[in-house]
Parts: structure tokens; C-alpha cells; sequence
């Protein structure tokens, strides 16, 4: 039965996978509104995002809208923060999933990640060299996204259900410059006893983020360094796919296990992965909850493999560890989750999130 529904999964990946002649005249920048790649969810971070294959809650319109299908109860929300490198980001998310019927469910969820209260001293100093204090002003610097998400069984193939979401991006650097864009992603996940499998497409359709800069602000700065000044410009982000697989066990009536893993594939590029080329870089992660009672549930998820070189030109491989662990008790849910932002940092990241389901 495995043997049959991988290659399936395998030729919708490639279906899905960008022209790569058009990637390259677009030559599109890498970690394109890389915020939306964060993660949301202390379940899934403490995972270490490993959530294509397995997602079954309001969180699923962000990991896989097609795990939507999925929820236990017929509404269940979602919130959660964190905050990263020692709390100067701001990361911020919530969720709201329902059940339309037996066979399809919708949901809406909102992002911001944010640094909040920077300064502004460009005017701190006067024309006659004297300085005042009070000509400072602060700002933000946020992205957005509002996703709206959709899902369906498949009336076709048992244990098969399918998903899309559609985003709507919005970046502010406080009055200085913003950005629109709107995008797509589509998911499938395909459920075969205790397997469970999961196709992910991000920017299926490749999503345009339009910037929109304020000369007012901007103009006489960048004179100084260039001859010309354009006010706009766009944001090119490629499509990205994530290949899943999962299995759950069962030890007696009171403990249970999952096992997962997600093979992340960009394509905008050679990325500091455990496999990379100059078209597409694939990323591997492995996540692990091990549950009791459907009450209690340790967690711990591997990813970020990466090729680290110290000062003395040494390279090693290293991993980004992540844990966490959750209480559940009458639809209500609380998970914590602690991640390190990069392999190299000095500095983890505690992820709150709180949910409740409810008919």
C-alpha cells in the first residue's frame, strides 16, 4: 500500500514544481517573505515544523489547508505568541476553523511579526548642531497575512482530502515604505490506516509582493549615494513544496505515539541544506509526540540541517533541536514549545499557544 501511494504523491510534486527558464529570467531572491516560514503553533514548532502529513486542527489553513478536514470538534480556535532574539520580534498568530459539513471545513487565520518602538534619530540633530531629544519619533517595522482556507474530501480516492488557501500579504517599515501581495498555496493529505501522508505547495502560482516607497521620506538619503530613485518595486517569492509522511501507534488503552517527517524542496536556488543543487535545495525534518491518555504529550522535532564553518575554516554539520510539551482537558489546550531561532544563536525561542474546540 505504501509503495503505491508515494509515487502518487511524488507526481503531484513534480507537476507542481515552477519552470525553471522562468525562475531563472524572473532570478527571484531568496527567503522572500520569509516570515510567512517561521511557523505558527507550539504543537508544530515543538515538532520542529514537521505538520504536512499530520495537521488536524485550525492550524492546518497555514501547515496544510487539507488537514482541515480533520478537526475533532466542529469549531476550534487558535492563538499564539513568541517571541524571538531575546524579544525584540514580536510574532503573533490566531486561527479560527469550522466544519461546513461532513465532507468540508473553512477557516481564517492572521499573522503579524513585528519589531515595534524604533527610533527614528534622523532629526535628533538641529541645524545649528544643538540636540533635541524631542524630535525623536518611534516606529514599527511588521509584516501581515490574512489567510482564508478551504477543504474538501475527494469524492474519488478514499481517505483523500484536498485544501487551498488564499493570502493576502501587507509589509510596513512605518511610514518609509509598504508592500501588498496575494498568494496561493494548495495541500492534499491522504490517510490510509495508521499512515498518514501529505503534499504541501506554497506560492503555488508564485507570489508577487508589490513595494510602494515615500520619496517624501526616502529621497534625499538615497541621493546621496545614487543618481536616481525608484519608488517602486516587486518582491518575487517562487513556489516551495513539502513532502510528508507520518504513522501513529498505539501502546495499550493509554499511550500513544507519532512519528513524522517532511522533506521541504525550494526552488529558488542552492540554500545551506542537507541537499542542495543550483535549481532546487531539499530540506529534511523529523518530528516525534508521544502522548497519554490524550491528555498529556511530550514532544521534540530535528530540522535546519545545516553546514556551519568556524573561524578556523572548519566545516560541521549542524541540527537545530526543538521540544515541547502540552496539556489537554475539556477541548481546551495548552502547548509550549521551545525552539532556537538558528544553530548558532545563544538565544531560544518560547512559544505559547492556547486553543480551544468546541461543537
Amino acid at each position: 500500500m505504501v509503495k503505491k501511494i508515494i509515487p502518487f504523491f511524488l507526481l503531484l510534486a513534480i507537476l507542481l514544481l515552477p519552470d525553471q527558464g522562468l525562475a531563472q529570467e524572473i532570478s527571484a531572491p531568496k527567503y522572500s517573505n520569509e516570515f510567512l516560514n517561521i511557523g505558527v503553533g507550539a504543537r508544530a514548532l515543538g515538532m520542529g515544523g514537521v505538520q504536512s502529513a499530520i495537521v488536524r486542527d485550525a492550524t492546518a489553513g497555514f501547515w496544510n489547508p487539507a488537514g482541515l478536514v480533520g478537526l475533532p470538534h466542529r469549531h476550534n480556535a487558535v492563538y499564539m505568541h513568541s517571541e524571538l532574539f531575546a524579544g525584540i520580534i514580536k510574532n503573533d498568530y490566531g486561527a479560527y476553523a469550522t466544519n461546513l459539513d461532513s465532507t468540508s471545513a473553512l477557516s481564517f487565520s492572521v499573522i503579524r511579526v513585528g519589531v515595534d518602538d524604533i527610533a527614528d534619530t534622523r532629526r535628533l540633530q538641529n541645524e545649528y548642531g544643538a540636540i533635541q531629544y524631542d524630535s525623536i519619533e518611534f516606529f514599527s517595522v511588521a509584516d501581515y497575512a490574512f489567510l482564508a482556507s478551504y477543504a474538501r474530501k475527494s469524492n474519488l480516492i478514499p481517505g483523500l482530502t484536498l485544501g487551498a488557501t488564499a493570502k493576502i500579504i501587507y509589509r510596513n517599515v512605518g511610514k518609509f515604505a509598504n508592500a501588498w501581495g496575494f498568494g496561493i498555496d494548495a495541500g492534499a493529505q491522504l490517510r490510509r490506516g495508521n499512515w498518514q501522508f501529505g503534499l504541501m505547495a506554497k506560492d503555488i502560482t508564485t507570489t508577487f509582493t508589490a513595494w510602494r516607497l515615500n520619496p517624501d521620506e526616502l529621497e534625499s538619503t538615497y541621493l546621496q549615494d545614487q543618481e536616481s530613485f525608484n519608488a517602486n518595486s516587486i518582491e518575487v517569492t517562487l513556489p516551495r513544496l513539502i513532502l510528508g509522511v507520518g504513522r501513529s501507534f498505539q501502546f495499550g488503552n493509554r499511550f500513544s505515539g507519532l512519528v513524522a517527517t517532511d522533506l521541504e524542496i525550494t526552488t529558488d536556488g542552492k540554500r545551506n541544506t542537507l541537499l542542495s543543487t543550483g535549481i532546487v535545495s531539499v530540506d529534511p525534518k523529523v518530528g516525534l509526540e508521544l502522548g497519554y491518555a490524550n491528555t498529556v504529550f511530550l514532544r521534540g522535532g530535528i530540522n535546519n540541517v545545516q553546514q556551519i564553518e568556524d573561524l578556523d575554516s572548519k566545516k560541521s554539520w549542524k541540527v537545530q533541536p526543538n521540544f515541547g510539551i502540552g496539556v489537554a482537558s475539556h477541548g481546551l489546550q495548552l502547548d509550549l514549545a521551545l525552539s532556537k531561532v538558528s544553530d548558532n544563536s545563544q538565544t531560544s525561542s518560547v512559544i505559547v499557544s492556547l486553543a480551544y474546540s468546541f461543537d
